[in-house]
């Protein structure tokens, strides 16, 4: 008896301290590759009401695929998509466009308990320098994380976030002359 007492002690103790201890805040990391000259950039990044907080979102799809979790010792650093409209922006990929970006889904998913992907859903609206809409293009993008917890979220965002910046800027090369 007196064994499991210290052990409810010690138990308490350790989960007390982790309860105490402030989330660890995370970004996308620096974009790969700055603008070479100051062209126009305009994004405007708008989302469902509960994509504007900073916690890293998850689902158990093998579970209760309805309830949305959140980890409790990692939040980014602003909401996603303020970070993705920073991203966008300082990544120099939409230089000269103004663009509407329509997030839908971001938000880590777990098959199974040592399986996740991170998927991210959005659309883009593009607008040459006279206003006039010249494109609109969906996005969905998912991989599957290195590690099935919120390391793994974060780094698999990140991944995503650079390949979104990528995909953006290739639809935007095939799209009509920005400047009429």
């Amino acid at each position: 008896m007196r064994y499991l007492l210290i052990g409810y002690l010690v138990f308490f103790t350790v989960a007390c301290s982790d309860a105490a201890k402030p989330p660890e805040l995370h970004d996308f990391g620096l974009p790969v590759s700055t603008p070479t000259h100051q062209g126009r950039a305009s994004v405007n990044i708008n989302a469902p009401t509960w994509l504007w907080d900073n916690r890293i979102r998850y689902r158990l799809l093998f579970a209760e695929a309805s309830q949305v979790r959140y980890y409790g010792l990692d939040r980014w650093i602003a909401s996603p998509p303020e970070l993705f409209e920073q991203f966008l922006i300082f990544s120099g990929k939409a230089k000269d466009y103004a663009l509407i970006i329509r997030l839908q889904d971001f938000e880590q998913q777990f098959e199974a308990p040592e399986r996740a992907k991170v998927v991210l859903r959005f659309s883009v609206e593009a607008y040459a320098a006279n206003n006039k809409k010249i494109g609109v293009q969906e996005f969905y993008l998912q991989q599957f994380t290195k590690t099935p917890d919120a390391a793994g979220a974060i780094s698999g965002f990140t991944d995503l976030t650079h390949q979104a910046a990528e995909k953006i800027q290739g639809w935007l090369a095939g799209l009509p002359n920005r400047q009429d």
